[in-house]
């Protein structure tokens, strides 16, 4: 369970703090390919499986960056329970980075920071720092730090 949040106080009370850790998610090479066909990036470090056995670090294929930063939003949706949200919108990014390569078979999680909160008109902006962790990894696959707004009702 996430943290409860009703009001601007329940949000800045967080401010600083690791509001959540997600579970593990593995990466399959289904993933990787359905990630290609909808967007089109079919590079060989991706899919092509045996050429990455012959050419690929570790002989496997790899995730694409932009497939690991589209599952943050899901492996985050449980962090914070707004018992009053009207609407909440990513506004965007202020900073990725593919600081290391997920494997075809990993598993990965979210790890996010809030690290500031303010009100801003009627709505209340997030900026978060999310590092999404590979098992048995010391270094992370990114690091994200996002801007999000939270209309509440």
């Amino acid at each position: 369970m996430g943290h409860v949040i009703s009001s601007f106080e329940d949000l800045k009370a967080l401010e600083g703090l690791e509001v959540g850790v997600s579970d593990w998610l593995l990466i399959s090479q289904e993933h990787i390919n359905q990630f290609a066909n909808l967007t089109h990036d079919h590079q060989w470090i991706h899919v092509d499986v045996e050429r990455a056995k012959k050419e690929m670090p570790g002989g496997t294929t790899i995730a694409h960056g932009y497939l690991t930063l589209s599952m943050i939003p899901a492996m985050t949706a449980g962090f914070l329970e707004f018992t009053n949200l009207k609407m909440g919108i990513n506004y965007g990014l202020n900073r990725v980075r593919f600081t290391n390569m997920v494997a075809v078979d990993s598993r990965i999680r979210a790890r996010s920071v809030a690290k500031t909160v303010k009100q801003r008109s009627k709505a209340i902006q997030l900026i978060g720092e999310t590092s999404v962790e590979i098992e048995g990894e010391s270094k992370p696959a990114c690091i994200v730090e996002t801007v999000s707004f939270f209309h509440l009702g």
